[in-house]
């Protein structure tokens, strides 16, 4: 299960990389975002976007114990979205020792 979620987040990451890297050479940021505004189905997939993003960081506030650690994973989230919550669950996934479990992954605190 451990190798299929290493499989699964990696391919997020660089899913994510690829997408935002074609989508930036296509067009600015601002501009696009500018465009797409006043559409509230745009409004509502951000809206949805944010609050997943805001659910994984509950998860990651706990796990982390030192605030700025805390500190830079929301604004990591808020910048970069999928990138560093693919980014995060990989870096947990990689700390995990032979005989570990699922459970270890979600409830062990970082120091």
């Amino acid at each position: 299960m451990i190798k299929l979620m290493k499989f699964f987040f990696a391919l997020v990451l660089f899913g994510m990389l690829s997408i935002m890297l074609a989508a930036s050479l296509d067009q600015n940021i601002f501009e696009a975002v500018g465009e797409m505004w006043p559409n509230w189905w745009f409004k509502a997939a951000m809206a949805d976007a944010y609050f997943g993003f805001l659910t994984i960081f509950v998860w990651v506030a706990y796990k982390e114990l030192l605030l700025w650690r805390k500190l830079v994973w929301f604004v990591a989230f808020m910048l970069l979205g999928n990138l560093a919550i693919s980014t995060y669950i990989l870096l947990e996934l990689s700390k995990l020792r032979a005989g570990d479990t699922f459970d270890i992954l979600l409830t062990r605190r970082n120091e």
